[in-house]
C-alpha cells in the first residue's frame, strides 16, 4: 500500500507517484507557486526586446500564474538590467509600454530612477527624514541570458548555470544566434487540467505508441532514451531510417546516431524541444489548480526541414496530449484512485519530477 507521506522514494522500483490530491488541492497549488515557481528561472524577454542602449521593456514573471511585474533595461553603457517594475513610493507600475528613455519616471507622482534602478529624485519630499534610503531604489532581480533569450528568477533556488548547464553544454554545437523567433508559428493552448499532469505526460515516451500514431511512425520507440539531470530531464528521440535527423558534429556524444529530437524539460515548467529545423519552446503556465495555458514559441533555424520528422505535426501531437491529460484530470478526482507506481524503464522522468516537487514542498 502507498505511504501516507507525500515523499517519493529515491528508488524508482519502490516509488509511488504523488497522491491524487496534489492535482486538485488549491492550497497545495498556491504553495507550489511560491516554493517551486518563484524560485525557478523563467523566460522574460527575447534579445530584440532590449537590443540597444536606453531601451526599457516591461514584462512579467510567468504572466497568468506568478505574474510579477518586471522591467528589463539597457543603460547608456550597454549594460542589461532586470528590475522590479513597481514604484517604491506607492506601488504604481513604472513603465507600462516598451520605450526608449534616458531615465525611468513613475507616471503617478514623478519619482525618477536611473536605468539601473537607482533612486534619482522625487518632488515634494524635501521635508522627509532619512530619505532617500536603499529601499527607495527599484529592487534588482537576478537574471541570465542564453542564446537570444533572457531569463529571470525572483528568488533562485539554484544558480542559472546549475539548472541549465547540462542543456547548454549538450546543445552547444548549435548556432543559436541563427535561430529566429517566428511569431506565425506560435500558439497558445488552454488545457483543462493541472499543470503538473501536463508535465507528467511530457516527461515520458511511454504513451507515444498509444497516443501519437504519427510521432510513433517516425521514431524508434525501442531506442528511446531518458537522461536525468539535477534540475532537468532529457529525452532523446531516435529517428527511424530515412526520417529527418540532426547532422551531428564530430566528437558529439551522439555522433553516428540518427537523432530526430532532443526534448529537454527544465524544472518546473519549461520545455526546449530541439528538432533539425530549430527549437520549439513550451512554456507551461498554471492558471488555476485545474487550468493550464501552454505557449508554443518556434525559433526557426533550417526552414527547409520544417514539417518533417519528429518536429512535424506539433499541433496534432499537442491536441492528442491535451485530450489524454484532460482524461487523467478527470480520473485523479476519483474516490477510488490515490497513487500509482512508476515503470522503472519508461517513467524515470516523471519519477524525477515528482521527487523535485516533493522536495520543493517539504
Amino acid at each position: 500500500m502507498p505511504r501516507a507521506a507525500d515523499e517519493v522514494d529515491p528508488d524508482i522500483r519502490r516509488a509511488w507517484t504523488l497522491p491524487s490530491r496534489f492535482y486538485g488541492d488549491a492550497a497545495t497549488h498556491a504553495l507550489v507557486m511560491e516554493r517551486a515557481f518563484a524560485r525557478s528561472w523563467q523566460i522574460v524577454a527575447d534579445f530584440d526586446d532590449v537590443r540597444t542602449p536606453q531601451q526599457a521593456h516591461p514584462c512579467a514573471f510567468l504572466d497568468g500564474a506568478v505574474d510579477e511585474p518586471l522591467l528589463l533595461t539597457r543603460d547608456a553603457d550597454d549594460r542589461l538590467h532586470c528590475l522590479s517594475n513597481v514604484c517604491t513610493h506607492r506601488g504604481s507600475m513604472v513603465v507600462a509600454e516598451p520605450c526608449r528613455a534616458a531615465h525611468l519616471r513613475c507616471p503617478y507622482h514623478g519619482r525618477r530612477f536611473t536605468l539601473d534602478g537607482r533612486f534619482q529624485s522625487m518632488p515634494e519630499f524635501e521635508q522627509a527624514m532619512d530619505f532617500p534610503a536603499d529601499s527607495d531604489d527599484l529592487p534588482r532581480i537576478p537574471m541570465a541570458s542564453w542564446g537570444r533569450l533572457h531569463f529571470a528568477s525572483l528568488e533562485p533556488g539554484a544558480a542559472f548555470d546549475q539548472v541549465f548547464g547540462p542543456m547548454i553544454e549538450r546543445m552547444a554545437w548549435l548556432p543559436l544566434d541563427e535561430f529566429r523567433l517566428d511569431p506565425s508559428r506560435g500558439r497558445d493552448y488552454l488545457v483543462r487540467a493541472n499543470w503538473a499532469l501536463y508535465c507528467d505526460n511530457y516527461l515520458e515516451g511511454f504513451h507515444i505508441p498509444f497516443v501519437h500514431a504519427s510521432l510513433n511512425a517516425v521514431l524508434d520507440y525501442g531506442a528511446y532514451e531518458t537522461e536525468i539531470h539535477p534540475h532537468a530531464v532529457l529525452q532523446v528521440g531516435v529517428a527511424k531510417g530515412g526520417e529527418t535527423c540532426f547532422d551531428l558534429p564530430k566528437g558529439h556524444p551522439d555522433e553516428g546516431r540518427s537523432i530526430g529530437a532532443y526534448w529537454w524539460w527544465i524544472f518546473p515548467n519549461l520545455m526546449f524541444n530541439f528538432y533539425p529545423w530549430g527549437l520549439s519552446i513550451n512554456i507551461v503556465r498554471p492558471l488555476a489548480v485545474d487550468r493550464t495555458r501552454v505557449s508554443f514559441l518556434s525559433h526557426v533555424w533550417r526552414p527547409e526541414r520544417l514539417d518533417s520528422g519528429a518536429g512535424a505535426a506539433l499541433d496534432r501531437v499537442e491536441r492528442e496530449d491535451e485530450q489524454i491529460v484532460e482524461l487523467v484530470q478527470r480520473g485523479v478526482r476519483s474516490r477510488f484512485y490515490d497513487r500509482g507506481r512508476f515503470s522503472p524503464t519508461r517513467e524515470q522522468g516523471v519519477w524525477h519530477f515528482h521527487r523535485l516537487l516533493s522536495g520543493a514542498l517539504a
